[in-house]
């Protein structure tokens, strides 16, 4: 039986609690701490959780009970947080994103080694069907090396998200819709491509004029290809990141030399015409859907599914999904977007240690300042999205 802690009681924190109420017989939530103390009374009562409730993370660090922590807040203290557990031998899930900067990820990673517990990031869309299957196909080869992407993180966010007391700031949130809505589909595109080896962006802020931050950003990337990489030679990757679309209409759409496949699932095949104008192929048509739909379905999806691989992890030593060094090539991408935007130029992959956009003092000093944040709120109340799940309505908690 595992001991969890759960730092930070906001709205996410609600996933990370009904993940480890799915396996009563493995796990107990023990702790729970909050720098606003209520909530996590309210998580207490509302999930009828025989925890303590403190008001600072400190104050359990060396618990020798605890065995798995989750960290839950804003994103400008998890690296401090997550490498403090580290150091005294506790299990870290630490939600998206990773960390601010290239350079406190690389020092959670470090922290994680040394301590030889079991760190990850979350990235719970890989443990959607969809997201899952989508993968294999493309690993299968079926549409040939990938010549274009098109990645739509699609969200929609009113004027007063941004009063809420850490968002809108480069300080606290680290940045905008691109760090913190597209990390989703950014995770995603890595894992399945892999690093570009050049990015370019544009940065705006269109309807938010309370955040310092950008509410839309378009990515252009560029891919060398390998012989043994899913990517033709100079493919190329387009990444919009966005919490201005309505609908929040998300997809990831993989054009192959033979065919393409999505997220949510759709195929199309063409072959040539002797004039070069397309026919489709149905034949291969039929033969990609015969092999999504064989693949086997998760016994347990999103948040519950990486906290079960994380878990399993502990118990018996198993491999795991992702981990410290995939949530620092997402940080990366979105690095190297931010870099490209505010700089007005290509990026070249990777990015060095000595570059200014290494460290979270030169991202803030680069990057632009849209607007001043002009509210703060300590909570919102309601219900939130967490995105879409690939094939049916989109989640609530």
């Amino acid at each position: 039986m595992l001991n969890v802690a759960i730092i930070g009681t906001g709205n996410i924190s609600r996933l990370h609690i009904e993940a480890y109420l799915t396996f009563p017989k493995r796990c107990k939530i023990t702790h729970l701490v909050d720098i606003y103390p209520e909530k996590g009374e309210q998580k207490k009562k509302d999930f009828k959780l025989d925890a303590e409730v403190y008001d600072n993370y400190r104050a359990i660090l060396k618990d020798p009970d605890i065995d798995l922590v989750s960290i839950c807040t804003p994103p400008y203290v998890h690296a401090e947080i997550a490498i403090a557990f580290l150091k005294t031998g506790k299990n870290v899930i630490v939600e998206k994103p990773m960390a601010a900067s290239l350079e406190e990820c690389d020092a959670m990673i470090r922290a994680a080694k040394k301590s030889g517990k079991v760190f990850s990031p979350i990235a719970q869309n890989r443990f959607r069907d969809p997201i899952m299957n989508l993968k294999k196909t493309l690993d299968s080869g079926l549409i040939g090396k990938v010549v274009h992407a098109q990645i739509d993180s699609f969200w929609w966010r009113g004027h007063c998200y941004y009063d809420l007391w850490w968002r809108g700031t480069w300080e606290k949130e680290g940045g905008g819709c691109t760090l913190n809505h597209a990390v989703h589909h950014i995770d995603m595109l890595g894992w399945m491509l892999g690093r570009p080896s050049r990015v370019s962006a544009i940065l705006s802020n269109t309807s938010h004029d309370n955040a310092e931050v950008e509410d839309i950003s378009v990515a252009a990337m560029v891919y060398k290809g390998k012989p043994e990489g899913l990517c033709a030679k100079g493919a190329l990757v387009q990444v919009t990141s966005s919490v201005i679309h309505h609908g929040e209409e998300q997809q990831l759409i993989f054009q192959g030399e033979k065919a393409r496949i999505s997220a949510p699932w759709k195929v199309y095949a063409s072959v040539s015409k002797p004039n070069g104008f397309p026919d489709e192929e149905k034949d291969l048509e039929k033969e990609l859907t015969r092999y999504y739909e064989s693949l086997p379905r998760l016994e347990h999806t999103a948040h519950t599914g990486q906290i079960d691989n994380v878990i399993s992890a502990i118990e018996r030593g198993d491999d795991y999904l992702i981990k410290g060094e995939d949530g620092r090539l997402t940080i990366e991408l979105i690095t190297a977007i931010y870099k490209a935007g505010a700089e007005g130029r290509i990026v070249d992959l990777p990015l060095k240690k000595s570059d200014p956009f290494y460290t979270v003092e030169g991202i803030m000093d680069k990057v632009p300042h849209f607007y001043k944040k002009t509210a703060s709120v300590n909570d919102f109340a309601g219900s939130i999205t967490v995105g879409s799940s690939y094939g049916t309505a989109k989640l609530k908690s």
